[in-house]
């Protein structure tokens, strides 16, 4: 996991703090984004290997973050956890269909995102 690129898009520093910190704990090298033009540019700049994502931020949403990151043949390799206060199933379900490889509801467990980001770049 050592070296592995984390980049961290949501606009709430209460969540961006405790994620932020059990990742770099773990190895990983994390950056963060405060909205979704933010991080498309960061995105397109270091093309980190995953990226856990809010939906509802400003500027861009996460699921339009998720779908151009997609749909580009250069950032498709790119794991999303999307990680957000809309918990519905069918929020779930969009996210998915949107391209993301997990959907995690607000409030979550840091471990269990942790776990799952393993995972993911394992």
């Amino acid at each position: 996991m050592l070296g592995k690129k984390i980049l961290v898009v949501d606009d709430e520093p209460n969540i961006v703090r405790p994620l932020t910190y059990i990742l770099n704990k773990e190895g990983f090298d994390v950056s963060t984004a405060e909205d979704g033009e933010q991080a498309m540019t960061m995105i397109r700049g270091s093309k980190p290997d995953l990226l856990i994502l809010d939906v509802m931020m400003p500027n861009k949403n996460g699921y339009d973050v998720c779908h151009e990151v997609k749909s580009d043949p250069e950032l498709r390799e790119i794991h999303v956890l999307m990680l957000t206060a809309k918990g519905q199933e069918g929020d779930r379900e969009f996210g998915l269909s949107k391209g993301a490889d997990e959907y995690f509801s607000k409030p979550f467990s840091p471990k269990m995102v942790l776990n799952r980001v393993k995972e993911l770049l394992g």
